[in-house]
């Protein structure tokens, strides 16, 4: 506790000291709920709206029992502490004994209500969770957790149509879209709060979740279940657009990389071609055809690398190439020491791919 935090406490008595307690907790508990790019508090779409809901149903009702069975409590140590402590215990009369029995009664009943209400409510939600979309204007989405970054591959019934990517998900806003979730080592969970709960990718299980944005954003997701030293930097980006715009940015996505134009993209295209990365990225229309990395194809239309740990610019992509261990230690990627004259032709390079 911040020495602030005690100053404002030693001014009160007990029982304001008490209050006083109890209002910075609430304070800082609601400071986090706000909402944002992240958060289940601020829903925006069908099924985190019926998580929502049903989080505030529960929280104002316990509130409720917690005040209440607070005050009772507090009640009964003042008239505790106002009796006299040589005063002896008497025998309690019969209509004493049967107010408290009643009592008991009375919270025992309480207790079922309010654990039926809880129980009927979820269940409720679950079915809401669960329930069939329109299948036939959706979007159907490939994800695969890999330690620690995300293969996003969007299918297609025209195999020319279809093309992968990493860590950024487009979608339509207020289309439902389907998830096809797998896990390529180790349990990894999908969590993306402003528009669905979590979902397990376990290794040689398909799993799969359906989600709907109602309203345009940027809603940050997060691997939810540990999966190794950088589950903390597992992050992924969900981009919910109008549907031109989405279609645009598909229609972008299924081209091939274009082709260098500057003398400087084309070595960095060679140095590209002729180092270790193509052992483990694909760039189409290049003979990189690897998948153990994320696709590389149109890199530079993303907005950050590295799941998420880095924003997308010239220094922070050169700190990745030279030593990615040095900013996420354990992830696959080894260190490439390339000339510099190398390094800038290929980061040329790699920043033209949108």
């Amino acid at each position: 506790m911040t020495n602030s935090k005690r100053h404002i406490l030693n001014g009160y008595g007990n029982g304001q000291r008490l209050l006083a307690v109890l209002l910075l907790i609430t304070v800082s508990l609601t400071t986090s709920c706000g909402g944002g790019l992240q958060s289940a508090l601020n829903p925006a779409g069908p099924q985190s709206q019926h998580i929502s809901q049903l989080w505030w149903f529960m929280l104002i009702v316990c509130t409720v029992v917690f005040v209440v069975v607070l005050g009772v409590t507090l009640v009964l140590l003042v008239k505790k502490a106002q009796g006299s402590p040589d005063e002896l215990p008497e025998r309690e009369s019969a209509e004493s004994q049967r107010r408290k029995a009643f009592i008991v009664v009375a919270a025992t009943a309480a207790t079922i209500v309010i654990l039926g209400a809880f129980l009927v409510d979820s269940f409720l939600v679950g079915r809401g969770l669960t329930a069939a979309l329109d299948r036939k204007q959706g979007v159907v989405i490939e994800v695969t957790g890999h330690q620690w970054w995300w293969e996003v591959r969007y299918p297609d019934v025209d195999a020319s149509s279809i093309f992968t990517t990493a860590n950024e998900i487009h979608i339509p806003v207020g289309v439902p879209v389907t998830f096809t979730l797998k896990a390529s080592d180790v349990i990894h969970s999908f969590w993306v709060p402003n528009l669905h709960g979590k979902k397990d990718l376990i290794p040689g299980k398909v799993s799969t979740i359906w989600l709907q944005a109602d309203k345009p954003g940027i809603y940050r997701g997060q691997c939810a279940e540990y999966c190794g030293h950088q589950h903390a930097h597992m992050a992924l980006w969900i981009f919910a657009e109008p549907r031109e715009q989405f279609d645009e940015w598909r229609r972008n996505q299924i081209q091939s990389a274009v082709k260098p134009a500057s003398d400087s993209e084309k070595r960095g295209q060679q140095v590209f071609l002729t180092s270790t990365c193509v052992t483990c990225h694909t760039i189409n229309g290049t003979s990189a055809g690897a998948n153990i990395g994320p696709n590389l194809t149109h890199v530079a239309s993303r907005n950050t690398i590295a799941a998420a740990t880095l924003p997308n610019d010239r220094d922070h992509l050169a700190s990745w190439v030279d030593d990615s261990q040095q900013i996420k230690p354990g992830n696959r990627m080894p260190p490439n020491k390339f000339r510099p004259e190398e390094m800038q032709a290929l980061l040329d390079y790699l920043q033209s791919l949108k």
